[in-house]
């Protein structure tokens, strides 16, 4: 009999490439600590929901403006908003649910009860509004004499100096000016509005205009480096802008209380000069009253530039938006870019700024770039992808135009939800040890191939959720891990189908090893077609359900696609690996693959057979001749 042909299968090219994702995972979680083994404790972390940890539980009743009742849309619109607020700082395993007609409830793991009050109640409408004054991060610290210039009144005391002498143009000149919002269908007015930046900036002459009496102009004076003209500020807010410390990556409450900001109707009220903090930048502003309103938006986007091939963000809005932004966009380049014109060096160079204002804070102020009247703008700059993303999203789900009285709150103890979980933990072991002692009675010697399939994918599912929840928030709650038990079904199904076309082919009497590659070829459409029901059920029931349900979708998604690959890249290439072995290859009673226990046919008695039908079929054939 002629020896079995050479199987095509490269078993060792398949283990290779899951050790090389695995290793790519270990990268991506230890990073920079790498060769620091007492760090990697909090690297491989994982993070916990609502029920397996502490958090904050808040119920808060939602009115109109009027006091009235919202609408099914309204409160629709508020839970999203709420939730891209909450998911913004990184609370993925938040829950944001509706309760009757104006009750709207959130659950926020690992935040204490204060935190998730002022995060979700606050229902101040996103802002547009124009900067009269402004200070850099580190202006106070390193003044210069020419930046007093700034307070007086006349217009050519306010030009500002150089940007190389200006220290609040130097601490800002990354995160500030280089942003500008201008038409997305440029006119010439636009264009041209870059030479009076030139000239404003450039000018020789800036600091000489400068009197000793400008500072006067304004009472109380404002501080030397603070950059605008001050006497369009109106005395009590200069008050506050004096008094004022903002600094960067500061909570936006500990700027607030400097002064005295202890209501949205103090940061947030449309008819009233407001000053604030960038605390992203540390920047401070004194802002005139709002001209546009953040509901007057339909749409912003993240793109890239046709032209630059830089992140920019696509603005558009409503009638009323496009009316307000345009009397705001107008006045401004009237104002400054005309006067610049005329007179070169008599604008303020910061004074073209739009501030949008999100919850009383800054989080851009960009500069006008021209008249925008027809209702579309792009706010561009040195942006990165995810900052034009965040900006975006800011200025889309930035509205939150209905009022939220909290009605309850409570803090949430990970006791029950411990106990649930250590429950939930034993039977996923007696279920895992059911597994095991199963796969060793039944398929004896293959049950280390199953067993050593279900620790991969124990090993590739722990590291997912890791990465997860390092880099997305992720947190992992009791029905997620219901998921994950789940998919110790799923993966001993998979090896199930494998090894039962594999025994099907040894008892047809196949040798080991051409039966590994038949087996294989006939069980591995059984197992894509099994998965991908699996996966587009997960997918299905994500998508429709709501709450807790969907971390069980989520995890029973993500453990039926490491199936996927723990049986092309583990199961299949050991399972090759082991045919090529004298104690499975031979067929050894406890391999799992005896051809006796498994009643094979015997390729010599089949062959005999044959040639004993040939020869009867001659001899009766020679009979009958004769005869």
């Amino acid at each position: 009999m002629a020896p079995p042909a050479k199987s095509a299968s490269h078993p060792g090219r398949a283990l290779a490439v899951l050790g090389g994702l695995l290793v790519i995972m270990l990268l991506g979680i230890l990073g920079g600590n790498l060769f620091s083994p007492s760090h990697w404790h909090k690297d491989f972390k994982v993070g916990l929901g609502l029920d397996l940890s502490s958090g904050t539980e808040v119920s808060m009743v939602a009115t109109t403006p009027t006091g009235g009742t919202p609408s099914s849309s309204e409160m629709q619109t508020a839970v999203s908003i709420i939730t891209s607020r909450v998911n913004g700082t990184g609370n993925s395993g938040a829950s944001v649910q509706t309760q009757g007609s104006n009750i709207i409830t959130v659950s926020i793991p690992g935040k204490t009860g204060p935190q998730v009050v002022q995060l979700v109640s606050q229902t101040a409408l996103l802002r547009f509004r124009q900067v009269l004054l402004y200070e850099g991060p580190n202006a106070a610290a390193t003044p210069t004499p020419s930046a007093s210039a700034s307070a007086s009144s006349s217009p050519s005391a306010s030009s500002s100096p150089p940007a190389s002498s200006s220290p609040s143009a130097g601490a800002t000149s990354t995160a500030k000016t280089s942003a500008k919002i201008v038409s997305s269908s440029p006119t010439p007015s636009a264009g041209a509005s870059a030479s009076p930046h030139a000239s404003s900036s450039a000018s020789p002459n800036a600091s000489a205009s400068t009197s000793p009496s400008a500072s006067a102009s304004a009472s109380p004076s404002t501080s030397s480096s603070a950059v605008g003209d001050a006497s369009k500020v109106q005395p009590a807010v200069l008050k506050l802008f004096n008094k004022l410390n903002c600094k960067a990556g500061e909570a936006d409450s500990q700027w607030k209380n400097q002064v005295g900001y202890t209501r949205s109707s103090d940061w947030d009220t449309k008819t009233e000069q407001i000053v604030s903090c960038n605390t992203s930048t540390g920047e401070k502003y004194a802002l005139d009253v709002a001209k546009v309103d953040g509901i007057d938006v339909t749409g912003a986007q993240a793109a890239l530039s046709t032209t630059s091939s830089q992140w920019q963000v696509n603005l558009t809005f409503n009638g009323r938006g496009t009316s307000d932004f345009g009397n705001l966009t107008t006045q401004l380049y009237n104002s400054y870019y005309s006067a610049a014109q005329s007179q070169p060096g008599g604008t303020d160079y910061y004074l073209d700024q739009v501030a949008i204002v999100l919850d009383g804070d800054v989080v851009s102020s960009p500069e006008i770039q021209g008249a925008i009247t027809g209702g579309n703008a792009q706010i561009t700059g040195s942006f990165t992808q995810q900052q034009a993303n965040q900006l975006a999203n800011v200025l889309k789900y930035g509205s939150l135009p209905l009022s939220l009285g909290v009605q309850s709150q409570q803090s949430v103890s990970p006791t029950l939800g411990h106990n649930q979980l250590a429950a939930g933990l034993i039977a996923g072991a007696v279920g895992l040890l059911l597994v095991v002692v199963y796969s060793f009675l039944y398929y004896r010697g293959l049950g280390l191939v199953s067993i050593s399939s279900l620790v991969t994918a124990a090993l590739l599912g722990y590291l997912t959720i890791v990465l997860l929840s390092k880099y997305q928030g992720f947190t992992l709650s009791l029905a997620g891990i219901a998921g994950l038990i789940v998919a110790i079904g799923i993966t001993a199904d998979s090896f199930v189908v494998f090894f039962e076309r594999l025994r099907d082919e040894v008892r047809e009497g196949k040798q080991l090893r051409p039966a590994v590659e038949a087996g294989w070829k006939r069980a591995r459409r059984t197992i894509l077609v099994s998965d991908t029901v699996s996966f587009l059920a997960a997918l299905l029931l994500y998508y429709f359900a709501i709450s807790d349900v969907k971390g069980f979708a989520y995890t029973l998604g993500l453990t039926t696609l490491i199936d996927v690959i723990v049986v092309f890249l583990f199961t299949k290439p050991m399972v090759t690996i082991v045919a090529r072995t004298k104690f499975f290859g031979n067929g050894h009673r406890l391999s799992g693959l005896d051809p006796k226990r498994l009643g094979a046919r015997a390729p010599w008695r089949s062959s005999v057979r044959v040639a004993r039908t040939r020869s009867g079929a001659g001899t009766s054939a020679r009979n009958s001749g004769e005869a």
